[in-house]
């Protein structure tokens, strides 16, 4: 697969400009050319970029790191993420799941994310590792298609890991208060739903998951049905401020008695209007605080 400038600014997050620099002066790559003078990259370039981007990070100097061959740079990225921590581990991470999914590797793909949550947990490898790497690709906030196949590969396999740990936990008991989970009717991406859904879990709440594409008539029969706590949602699209402000207050609508909850596109949700009501979660430490302490969170509402 052949990637233009902008693809890997996308995907390493470093502007075009400083790889252009980094090109001329160290030539950190050696694009290809298209009839039209136009810089392409194929997958070996973009790998390379990816390690020289993660070394420069840990202090590597980029004169030093472009003075190595391609093998040299694989070593010293090998020797020294075995003795990095924090964050550079978290790039590294990132970097060489980018790397592997590109490929379509599964069997690296899933050993490396596997490491990656006995490490930290789920929800911490999902802070550190998955939800960068999916903002990284535009999967997540912003759609932004360099491959429509990559992203189903990678987005499936990190829900079957969610799925996974859900499955493992203890069904709730009756306890717990219960939480509806959706997203709107045109939005497909539920990874951060999932992961709702399990820290939920782990914290004894029933949890009652509609998943994506759900229209507001299905979330008001449920509500009708049975006696729901929370309704959480995300919006994650871009979307007409006029569009979301009329779902947010049909939901309102519906779940007149319902505490509803709200997560995604800070951009899109910024905009809402007369949402006093609702909770808006800007961060995953927010929520968390949220569903493990629910007394001290009324009391502030």
């Amino acid at each position: 697969m052949t990637y233009s400038i902008s693809d890997l600014e996308q995907l390493s997050g470093i502007h075009s400009h400083t790889i252009r620099i980094w090109e001329q002066r160290y030539k950190a790559l050696s694009p290809m050319r298209s009839q039209g003078n136009t810089r392409l990259y194929d997958d070996k370039q973009l790998r390379k970029l990816l390690n020289i981007v993660s070394l420069n990070k840990s202090g590597f100097k980029i004169s030093k790191i472009c003075s190595l061959s391609d093998e040299g740079i694989e070593k010293l990225f090998d020797q020294q993420f075995s003795y990095s921590s924090g964050d550079d581990q978290a790039d590294y991470y990132i970097s060489q799941l980018i790397r592997h999914g590109l490929a379509f590797d599964e069997r690296s793909f899933n050993a490396l994310i596997d490491q990656g949550i006995y490490s930290l947990g789920l929800a911490g490898c999902y802070r550190k590792i998955i939800y960068p790497l999916l903002v990284r690709l535009g999967l997540m906030w912003r759609k932004d298609d360099i491959c429509p196949a990559h992203e189903h590969f990678l987005c499936n396999i990190i829900r079957q890991k969610i799925f996974t740990h859900i499955n493992n936990l203890q069904p709730a008991g009756q306890s717990g208060e219960s939480w509806l989970l959706f997203l709107p009717e045109d939005e497909d991406h539920d990874i951060g739903l999932l992961l709702a859904s399990y820290m939920l879990r782990m914290q004894h709440h029933q949890v009652i998951f509609l998943g994506s594409k759900v229209p507001l008539d299905s979330v008001k029969r449920v509500l009708s049905t049975l006696k729901v706590s929370h309704v959480l949602l995300f919006m994650i699209k871009s979307r007409l401020a006029a569009a979301a402000q009329k779902l947010i207050d049909q939901l309102s609508e519906i779940c007149s008695s319902t505490k509803i909850h709200l997560a995604g596109n800070s951009q899109v949700i910024g905009k809402l209007t007369h949402i006093d009501h609702i909770n808006w979660f800007k961060s995953l430490a927010e929520f968390e605080k949220t569903i493990q302490y629910p007394a001290l969170h009324e009391r502030n509402f």
